[in-house]
């Protein structure tokens, strides 16, 4: 049978929320964002060459993740419209306490596309200035951590060791060193 067999299918609404649809086409069952909700995702390296990361409770997986700084674009009614540039400088202040003298879009990526149709805009952030202390929003419990490139293995081996989730995202910065 061909991979896209279940193209032709029409996509059924199996049960939707606030932020997440489950949908099922032919037969695939998986995950999107509801009402169009999209994900920024930032990538910043301060002029010293370190890393700035942040780590959050996780529901789903039942614990903290290492995690690169990220936001939801269009996901308050006063934001519908918001330019995912825009959202991820918002995001990166908030979460992180840096702010963005530059935001660079790297494209567009999809992190599991076999479970889950959502994609996100991955930025890079340039010029960082610190401006406060990040943390997040509302019942955001942010805890952020600036890493020296060279020394994010070593840091991610030890969070991993104290039963942090690292997330898939991480790859991105140890591409080059994992291809040995």
């Amino acid at each position: 049978m061909p991979d896209h067999y279940d193209a032709d299918h029409p996509v059924e609404t199996m049960w939707e929320g606030r932020f997440i649809t489950v949908k099922k086409k032919g037969r695939w069952e998986y995950v999107g964002r509801a009402r169009g909700i999209r994900a920024a995702v930032i990538l910043a390296i301060d002029p010293e060459d370190h890393v700035i990361l942040v780590d959050q409770y996780r529901v789903p997986l039942g614990k903290r993740c290492i995690e690169l700084p990220a936001g939801l674009v269009g996901d308050d009614d006063d934001k519908a419209d918001e330019h995912a540039a825009t959202a991820a400088a918002r995001e990166l202040e908030e979460e992180t306490g840096y702010h963005a003298g530059r935001i660079e879009n790297l494209g567009e990526f999809y992190s599991s596309p076999g479970m889950v149709s959502e994609s996100f805009t991955l930025f890079r952030a340039h010029d960082l200035v610190k401006v406060g202390e990040g943390g997040g929003v509302d019942s955001e419990d942010i805890v952020v951590h600036r890493v020296p490139r060279s020394g994010l293995a070593q840091a991610l081996e030890t969070w991993r060791g104290e039963g942090y989730a690292i997330d898939v995202k991480m790859l991105t910065l140890l591409g080059p060193s994992i291809l040995g």
